[in-house]
């Protein structure tokens, strides 16, 4: 090598490393002031071009506030452990001891007739019309089967709607452990954590573990490590990173079964894998997120630019996506904005028993007294607390929320969506159709509203 040739290595090199460095620190700035604004407690991994950029735990373990967090601990990772059965029945069919295809009562012969309706595909894509049940009634797995077995009928006939549920999830994981004659968690652990070496990813893991991190609220209030059902796996930073990569480099699965995964029953529905996006059997982009009690995880992976971000949280503020928008600006060169506090965090307490009007109250008082920390600049705010409220069924409230933000933002086809979907959940259907009808008028290229008219039109 002559010596012009090394100095613009050299120079090369350096401009390199100056820009890794002006990257993880202007993450690194985002981070601590999305953690002094209360909007971030947990430990966060980016890679881009297949290279760490940037790694941190901040805050603490539990509700106490006596430990900080280290990249050791462990988070419960709420839906996105769904992966773990969705693989697991993809191996197993790989292995040709199932088809997708094959119905649910197959494999589970104890079930209602309706069990002969049901394809394996249908719950991996959570169309099967099962109902969600009551799981504040269920404390463990065979509390969830007798309550299926006591369940009469679907909610809609397989294969023509979509509703996500934990019904599903248990039913693949029953699936699974019926085939391979071991428990779910055993499957997990054999076939999946130890050829991965996620030796630190643990199964259902209690509140003894140690390097557990605590779930809790801004009341302080620590939720116990508890679940309904079974076959919940709790990660660190590197574990999750290691099943990233599994996914993204088919060490468990064929990109057919992946892109199988990847294939929800509708567009922009939830799948097997969460979502995401293949092109000629190669993983391009994963994405998926997930809460349980006071948890969130969200993981964003762009697989052609080698780019991960991570995100755990044991203080669930709903920040997760805004911080990931300015990390991914950051990496890009391009200005971020600060993300602020999330409302339906702020209302987190209220949820299960304030009515709508009670809740706008507080909207407003927020608004009043805290403009700059609060993001109240377009409908979202409000639509997610809506959509919280639709998620515990409490209708009533939801449709309040939902026409207070179509006051604040009437010219948005988005909030006249919303509040058309909360009258149908209500079951009112005359509503329902005037608000589809608004909605489509001020956003033509609303798909779903236009489908959600005919369909309420023909049932006239």
């Amino acid at each position: 090598m002559d010596f012009k040739k090394a100095i613009l290595l050299f120079f090369l090199c350096i401009t390199s490393l100056c820009e890794a460095q002006s990257r993880h620190g202007a993450i690194d700035t985002l981070i601590e002031r999305s953690h002094k604004l209360g909007l971030f407690n947990g430990n966060l991994l980016v890679m881009d071009q297949g290279k760490e950029i940037y790694r941190k735990a901040i805050g603490y373990v539990d509700a106490s506030g006596k430990t900080s967090l280290t990249d050791q601990y462990r988070f419960h990772i709420g839906s996105i452990a769904k992966e773990f059965n969705a693989v697991a029945i993809m191996m197993l069919k790989e292995k040709g001891e199932l088809s997708i295809d094959d119905k649910v009562n197959k494999y589970l012969d104890d079930l209602p007739e309706w069990a002969g309706g049901i394809t394996i595909r249908n719950l991996l894509q959570y169309s099967s019309g099962l109902p969600d049940l009551k799981w504040k009634m269920i404390s463990d797995d065979g509390g969830a089967m007798s309550a299926l077995k006591d369940t009469g009928k679907l909610d809609f006939e397989p294969g023509t709607q979509y509703a996500y549920n934990n019904s599903n999830t248990f039913l693949q994981r029953q699936i699974v452990a019926r085939i391979s004659g071991m428990s779910f968690a055993d499957f997990v652990r054999k076939n999946m954590l130890r050829p991965l070496e996620m030796n630190a990813s643990l199964v259902d893991p209690d509140d003894d573990v140690p390097l557990m991190a605590k779930s809790y609220t801004d009341a302080l209030v620590q939720s116990p490590l508890v679940s309904s059902i079974s076959g919940w796996t709790a990660v660190t930073l590197d574990d999750f990173y290691k099943w990233e990569q599994s996914l993204e480099h088919f060490m468990l699965i064929s990109p057919a079964s992946t892109k199988e995964l990847l294939t929800p029953f509708a567009p922009n529905k939830q799948c097997g894998l969460g979502g995401g996006k293949m092109e000629d059997l190669k993983l391009l982009a994963h994405k998926h997120d997930g809460t349980a009690m006071q948890y969130q995880a969200l993981l964003i992976a762009d697989v052609k630019r080698g780019r991960t971000v991570i995100l755990l949280t044991n203080n669930r503020q709903g920040s997760l996506y805004d911080i990931n928008s300015a990390i991914q600006n950051i990496l890009d060169g391009k200005p971020y904005l600060q993300p602020k506090k999330q409302l339906v965090a702020a209302l987190q307490d209220r949820l299960d028993k304030a009515s709508g009007p009670d809740l706008i109250g507080v909207y407003q008082e927020l608004k009043s007294k805290y403009p700059d920390d609060y993001n109240f600049s377009d409908e979202s705010a409000l639509n997610t607390v809506g959509y919280t409220l639709l998620g515990k069924k409490r209708f009533d409230s939801a449709v309040a929320v939902f026409e207070y933000n179509t006051v604040l933002f009437p010219r948005s086809g988005n909030v006249f969506d919303s509040l058309a979907e909360a009258y149908l959940n209500q079951g009112d259907k005359a509503k329902s159709l005037i608000n589809y009808k608004r909605a489509l008028e001020l956003d033509p290229s609303n798909v779903g509203a236009s489908e959600k008219i005919k369909s309420l039109e023909d049932r006239k």
